[in-house]
């Protein structure tokens, strides 16, 4: 199972990271978006993260210029027709990412393998929404997904063993370093991270100590090169809610209840870094 053009829907911090990546691998990208404005901010996003990473020598602008050549970016999801690996880095919520994968069923070839950057929700949900399931798989990337190395592959019940080793393969290509896990809400990092953030979160509702203190404390004491809640900051206090909800719902136990404090803090659109403010401001 070959896999050269690769297409990418959602142009957001994960999307964007993830057609870049892919890009700067060598491979033919089409990032997809509603929005022809959310577009725009995804490659220039691109252009931004790619300049970076000629300043610090890890691309000549050469290598940069070409890799921005191999994106596309297109309002359409029939662009995602000819593709060989199809991402999703959409909202988490599994009503839309089942929609989403009922249309590129519609769409794709069946030998199109699906790729969902859930964070946290079943894959074998998902897949089972699909009309050819055994093509569907979870790829979870990491922000800032141009940094990060991991990538968590996934696999549904049904997912086929050769799609999970052209995935396997594929992440590899991209200078990632893909790790297994099993179909279990949270699957392995956000069922221990996340929590952890929660916790952390409740310390500071509870007066336990300060936001300053608490990461200070993690940082100093568990030699942590970010406290939680400035991590918590940086993955957006919307996106450790909906997690939090998911491992409560879907493992039914009461260890997972998000903090009063989190939800508070998502209603205020106090997500974190994206809203500039979180538990710590983020100016400009």
């Amino acid at each position: 199972m070959k896999i050269e053009k690769i297409g990418v829907i959602g142009a957001g911090t994960m999307g964007n990271g993830i057609a870049q990546c892919f890009a700067v691998a060598g491979f033919a990208v089409v990032m997809q978006d509603l929005s022809a404005a959310a577009l725009e901010r995804g490659r220039a996003a691109i252009e931004t993260s790619l300049a970076r990473q000629v300043k610090k020598g890890a691309l000549t602008e050469a290598e940069a210029a070409d890799a921005l050549s191999r994106i596309t970016t297109a309002t359409e999801l029939t662009t995602m027709a000819d593709r060989d690996l199809v991402v999703e880095a959409i909202v988490e919520r599994l009503e839309v990412k089942t929609q989403v994968l009922k249309q590129l069923d519609a769409i794709c070839g069946a030998q199109t393998i699906l790729a969902s950057n859930t964070s946290s929700i079943s894959l074998t949900q998902i897949a089972a929404a699909s009309a050819h399931p055994g093509r569907v798989i979870g790829m979870h990337f990491f922000n800032p997904v141009a940094m990060m190395q991991l990538i968590e592959i996934i696999r549904a019940l049904q997912t086929t063993d050769e799609v999970a080793q052209a995935v396997t393969e594929v992440a590899r290509a991209i200078g990632k370093s893909p790790h297994a896990s099993s179909d279990s809400y949270g699957f392995v990092v956000n069922r221990l991270l996340v929590p952890f953030i929660n916790e952390a979160i409740n310390c500071v509702h509870e007066g336990v100590a300060t936001p300053q203190d608490v990461d200070a404390m993690m940082k100093l004491g568990a030699n942590h090169p970010m406290g939680p809640l400035a991590l918590g900051d940086l993955i957006g206090l919307d996106v450790v809610l909906n997690i939090m909800e998911t491992l409560c719902q879907g493992f039914d136990d009461p260890k997972y209840r998000p903090s009063p404090l989190l939800k508070q803090m998502v209603h205020a659109g106090w997500l974190g870094r994206k809203t500039g403010k979180g538990f710590f401001d983020y100016p400009g």
